[in-house]
């Protein structure tokens, strides 16, 4: 049984995190810590677990294997080099950094120390992410000349950051409004699949101004890919459906992903892809990329570790990189080169 413990109970998703927790018999939550005692205090009650008020004897304690850090994003970097100095595994809420610097400084710390890492890239998992990426690399789609990935809710219509959660839309504390903290999950998914980028360009927008002048809630992004494909991608807090998530277009064919669930696909070089149905070869779920963090903890062996699909601290990384690009290109109106 793992041993871990929570640092940091700031982000919107601890919620679901702690029932995860809860939920499983193979992990132990055995200490909670967050700058805020309350919240510390809420977390610590529903794990049944300590209240810590240093990070320093948590990371001491040579029982705890694990730490959960859903701090404030610009609470990462401290909390992650201090875990990884310590030679703790990690799951960090995503995104990983306010930006490249900061990103990039953890990565090579947790890739010095050796340590676990995983973030809250889910998506992955989804059977019709994992079935597109395959039929990309299988050149089903000959070469891919675009791509399109959305990722958006009404979270500011509805306003759900209010009042447990506001930090997260203060640009200083989180680094991004609503199409960083959206566009992340769908930034991830076309780098995934597609590759890195050599230029991006975006525009923000604000709608109803719900957190303020300085707080995005809508945006669209250009990409130049390093293949010679273009893409854009669209996150919002702003918009009440969304029913197109990702569409990729090739020389060779073309598919789409519907209501998050269905995949259709048009190809020649696939036997069936019509175009007109789901496509329903599909591969089973992962499980969430927090259970996967838990599961590589548990892993009886290295080998049995290495073939969990985890993200790596360098792609998080480089998602805050490419992320903090696409706020400099909208600030400046300008492209951003990455290379």
């Amino acid at each position: 049984m793992a041993n871990i413990a929570l640092i940091g109970c700031a982000h919107i998703h601890t919620p679901g995190f702690v029932k995860r927790l809860q939920a499983r018999s193979d992990v132990c939550a055995v200490a909670v810590w967050d700058r805020d005692p309350a919240r510390a205090g809420a977390c610590g009650g529903q794990l049944d677990a300590p209240v810590s008020d240093s990070v320093d004897a948590i990371l001491r304690d040579d029982a705890v294997d694990g730490v959960i850090i859903c701090s404030e994003t610009d609470q990462h970097e401290p909390l992650v080099t201090a875990a990884a100095a310590a030679g703790k595994h990690m799951f960090v809420e995503k995104p990983l950094g306010i930006g490249a610097q900061d990103a990039n400084r953890m990565a090579a710390a947790i890739e010095k120390a050796g340590v676990l890492f995983q973030t809250g890239y889910f998506s992955r998992g989804i059977p019709v992410h994992q079935a597109l990426k395959d039929l990309v690399e299988r050149g089903v789609f000959g070469q891919i000349t675009r791509t399109r990935f959305v990722n958006c809710h009404g979270g500011a219509l509805r306003d759900i950051f209010t009042p447990d959660w506001l930090w997260m839309t203060d640009m200083e504390q989180a680094g991004v409004g609503a199409f960083g903290d959206l566009g992340t999950h769908a930034l991830d998914l076309m780098l995934w699949i597609l590759g890195d980028v050599d230029s991006v360009t975006a525009a923000l927008n604000v709608v109803v101004e719900k957190y303020g002048p300085d707080c995005d809630e809508s945006g669209e992004a250009l990409f130049r890919f390093s293949s010679g494909a273009i893409g854009s991608l669209a996150a919002a807090w702003v918009d009440v459906a969304e029913p197109i998530t990702a569409e990729i277009s090739g020389t060779e064919g073309h598919a789409y992903i519907f209501n998050r669930s269905d995949l259709y696909i048009t190809s020649a070089n696939l036997e069936g892809a019509d175009g007109q149905r789901p496509w329903t070869d599909l591969p089973p779920a992962w499980p969430h990329a927090f259970d996967l963090f838990l599961d590589a903890l548990n892993a009886p062996d290295p080998s049995a570790r290495a073939s969990i699909p985890l993200v790596t601290a360098r792609e998080a990384a480089y998602r805050s990189e490419v992320m903090e690009a696409m706020y400099k290109a909208a600030a400046e109106g300008s492209w951003v080169s990455l290379t």
